[in-house]
């Protein structure tokens, strides 16, 4: 890294609430109620029955898109107008100082609009004609970051990231290299995901859903519940609260789905983050977990994780409050993060049931009023993908470094 980077505005929505107030209170206490049963509808059968983290919608709708921007529109991206709408005002500030063309847009997604796409083609193949307000543009992979420019006016290097559950990570990694470079000087980062049918479906195709609420690192778990939700920033070298001190990136390609179990892969990205941010294990007060739910990544995540920071450094998984979110998960273990940096000093808890397996390497889980007494210092988070693909991030809090 040539110059330090720093994270500012951070807009976000999920199962636990549409700002951040209401995600923080709900977070820090462990609250699982956005969790709940999928609606399949009554001519959906071949669905899995099963738990997911939706976007609470009975007090609020998700903003419609703009007129000349309906090509867009699709659940996908109407998380992300929520989510953006609060950067305007430093975004605003950042476009008067450097220019529209000088701010890039690197965005995460696995499922973009593809839940559109599929109720078209299944129109198409039961009536012979797509929706009249069906555009292609509503599922392709590339297009949240093209509709994030042309929402916000930004003119500068627009690009999508898709690498499964890593995606939204590794676009906070492509943005500080766009900065670092000097080809930017601010990028509008983040990812977002939106609950989807051939999810569910694959998924529960690949056995990997729970049975119920799902229950990271204990000797019960049986998979993962799917979430939606968004999360955006904007990363410059402008001072903030929040500085990105390191990033490291692998692939260990052990198989497809499922991860190496020596943890070889997602020990290396921490190490190479720590690295990059020179700092040493030790410094690491807390680790925000991928902890999915399933056998095999919460064995590979405890080893890799109790490797590198030890059994003293607290750590929590908190996706039975807010589901997997894919393609948005690295983005909001990031959130989720700038949370406990900037809080009290209380720590995101880790949910699910208190059976933690013995089998696993030993961690020490943060509970609900888990505190430091003070905000963290430093804090990492972790994202893992099939592919063996692998991201860990590091944030600090400005003036401790």
């Amino acid at each position: 890294m040539k110059a330090p980077v720093y994270l500012h505005a951070l807009g976000m929505i999920n199962a636990l609430g549409h700002d951040l107030p209401e995600i923080e209170s709900r977070l820090l206490a462990g609250d699982t109620s956005g969790m709940r049963a999928y609606d399949r509808g009554p001519s959906v059968t071949t669905l899995p029955s099963c738990i997911v983290g939706a976007v609470r919608l009975a007090d609020h709708e998700l903003p419609a898109l703009p007129q000349r921007l309906q090509k867009y529109d699709c659940r996908n991206n109407r998380l992300l107008v929520a989510a953006a709408e609060r950067l305007r005002t430093t975004l605003t500030h950042h476009v008067a100082r450097y220019g529209a063309a000088r701010i890039g847009v690197v965005i995460g997604t696995s499922t973009s609009g593809i839940d559109e796409g599929g109720a078209a083609l299944h129109m198409l193949a039961n009536s012979g004609t797509l929706p009249a307000n069906y555009h292609y543009l509503q599922q392709t992979l590339g297009a949240p970051s093209r509709f994030i420019a042309d929402l916000l006016g930004i003119l500068g290097p627009a690009y999508t990231i898709s690498t499964a559950c890593t995606s939204s990570a590794k676009a906070f990694g492509a943005a500080r290299r766009l900065i670092d470079n000097d080809i930017c000087d601010a990028v509008v980062t983040g990812g977002a995901d939106a609950l989807c049918r051939l999810t569910l479906g694959g998924f529960g195709a690949l056995e990997s859903l729970a049975s119920g609420l799902t229950r990271p690192m204990s000797q019960d778990r049986d998979g993962i519940n799917i979430g939606e939700g968004a999360m955006l920033c904007l990363m410059s070298r402008e001072p903030s609260d929040v500085a990105l001190t390191g990033i490291g990136e692998t692939s260990d390609a052990h198989h497809i789905s499922s991860p190496s179990p020596d943890g070889g892969g997602a020990l290396d990205a921490m190490r190479i983050a720590l690295t990059n941010a020179r700092l040493a294990a030790s410094d690491i007060e807390y680790v925000h977990l991928h902890a999915t739910g399933t056998p095999k990544n919460d064995a590979m995540e405890s080893l890799a994780t109790y490797t590198c920071v030890g059994p003293s450094t607290w750590a929590s998984g908190t996706k039975a409050m807010t589901g997997h979110l894919l393609g948005a998960a690295g983005a909001t273990g990031i959130g989720f993060c700038w949370l406990a940096l900037t809080g009290d000093g209380r720590l995101p808890p880790h949910v699910g049931d208190h059976e933690i397996d013995p089998s696993l390497s030993p961690l020490r889980f943060a509970r609900v009023g888990t505190t430091l007494g003070r905000p963290p210092n430093h804090v990492m988070t972790n994202a893992f993908a099939f592919g063996g693909n692998n991201v860990s991030v590091i944030l600090s809090r400005t003036g401790t470094r």
